[in-house]
This record gives structure tokens, C-alpha cells and sequence, in this order.
């Protein structure tokens, strides 16, 4: 018999599990668990950084082996800033990419926080032929590598984009397009090379890190920051991603032209 994978989004201890028993003792009398079975690695990954909108089970006994699974949503749930400040992980990274006009110049931004403290911002990834699909990938794909050097230190880490497209296009439609070789029915994928280096970076994850939406200019400061960083990045043309090397006056900087 095939094994499965357990993602648990709200349990004792979210995650991705291997086995049913492990997985029922986050869940199990849990209040409003929320959790779901896949046959599959990747699809457990995609789903988990997807948030709990990508299957809505419960700890009613909706995915217990032999239960049948409610069906998966292709758009992530977008989070509110209360939602956004209830994520309990140590280190949150928002991400922001625009582009003026578009097609024209792109460039990228990202704002560090760490324990609910702005900790740092980087700005970069001009490019004069870009698109603003082409920004929010790069700024997306830059926020993957900073996870990595965050869990490798043992803390716990969360990453906020305002675009729908770049997640679901490194979360969950990457996932079957590498098992078709790169391809799809319906034509070109567009973007492919920002989108493979993505995919690639978020696949060695394994599962350790949410990606989750936010709407963009609706309070999160987080991501606020990030688009002031992606404007700074098309006015000083910086071809390189680098951090931010003037002080961190965030009433300042948030005052500054929004993308």
C-alpha cells in the first residue's frame, strides 16, 4: 500500500507527516484542526505552503485513511493583518515586486522582521525589460534563499507575498510542470527560468516554510516596506539584491511614493 503525507495547517504542531499516527496526535481533539491527506510529497508541500485554504478537513474524521478528502482550492487563502501578526514563527519575510510601465522597469523588494521587530530591507533585480510578474517572482525567489539561511540557524520562518500568480506559480502549478518536463498543453510558460530557480530553491525546503498572501496597501507593514524597497530598486537601477543601507525610519520610508 502507497504511503501518504499528512499536512496539518492548525494542530498542536503544523507540519507536513509520513505516517497517520503522527499526524492524529497534532490533530486529535485539537480545537478546529485543520488538516488533509496527499499522495504525494510535492502535493503535500504545495498544499502546506499554500495555507489551510488548499483542503479544509477537520478533526471530524474528514481525512482518516479510507475517508474521502475534500476537494483542493487552486488560489491561496489571503491573510489580513491580523492574521498576518497571529503567525507564530520567529522570522517573517514580505516580499513586493512592480514594474514601470510594464512591460519596462522592474525591480524588487523585501522586508525582514524578526521576533515582530523590522529587522532589515533589501531592494535590487533592476531589470528595464522586466514585468511586474517577472519583480514579484524574483523578490519571491530572494525571500526562499533567506529561509534557507534562517532554518539552517534554527528559527522558525514565514514569507509574505501580495501575488497570487508568483505563489501559486512556485507552490503548486511548478510541481506539475517539472513532472512534465518543463511543459504544458496549453503553450509556453511563461517567466520559466525566474520560476525554475524558484521552484528549486522552495523544493529543498521540504515543507518547513508557509508561503502565504496578503493583499497589497491594506495595512500590512510588512508589505508596505517591500513595495517602498521595489520602487527604490527601479529609481537607483540596482542590478544586484542588497540590503537597504540607510536607517530604517519606517514612518519615512513609508511616506514615500507607493508602487
Amino acid at each position: 500500500m502507497a504511503s501518504k503525507f499528512y499536512v496539518v495547517w492548525v494542530g498542536r504542531e503544523p507540519g507536513i507527516y509520513t505516517d497517520w499516527a503522527s499526524c492524529r496526535r497534532q490533530v486529535d481533539k485539537f480545537p478546529a484542526a485543520k488538516y488533509k491527506s496527499f499522495a504525494t510529497r510535492d502535493e503535500a508541500s504545495a498544499a502546506y505552503a499554500a495555507g489551510h485554504s488548499a483542503g479544509r478537513s477537520s478533526a471530524a474524521g474528514a481525512d482518516k485513511p479510507g475517508a474521502k478528502s475534500s476537494p483542493k482550492r487552486n488560489s491561496p487563502k489571503t491573510l489580513t493583518a491580523q492574521d498576518v501578526a497571529a503567525v507564530d514563527v520567529s522570522v517573517k519575510i514580505f516580499t513586493d515586486g512592480g514594474c514601470e510601465p510594464n512591460p519596462g522597469n522592474a525591480g524588487s523588494g523585501v522586508a525582514v522582521y524578526r521576533d515582530e521587530e523590522i529587522e532589515s530591507l533589501w531592494f535590487g533585480l533592476f531589470n528595464p525589460n522586466g514585468t511586474n510578474n517577472t519583480a514579484e517572482l524574483n523578490a519571491l525567489h530572494q525571500a526562499i534563499l533567506m529561509a534557507h539561511k534562517e532554518l539552517d540557524a534554527g528559527h522558525t520562518v514565514a514569507i509574505f507575498c501580495d501575488s497570487q500568480y508568483a505563489i501559486q506559480c512556485v507552490t503548486l502549478w511548478a510541481v506539475g510542470w517539472a513532472k512534465n518536463n518543463w511543459t504544458r498543453k496549453s503553450g509556453e510558460i511563461k517567466n520559466l527560468a525566474i520560476i525554475q530557480a524558484a521552484y528549486n530553491s522552495y523544493q529543498q525546503l521540504q515543507g518547513r516554510v508557509q508561503v502565504l498572501h496578503v493583499n497589497g496597501h491594506v495595512g500590512v507593514e510588512g508589505n508596505e516596506l517591500a513595495d517602498r524597497m521595489s520602487i527604490h530598486a527601479m529609481q537607483t537601477r540596482e542590478p544586484n539584491f542588497v540590503a537597504y543601507a540607510d536607517t530604517i525610519d519606517v514612518a519615512s520610508i513609508l511616506a514615500t511614493r507607493s508602487g
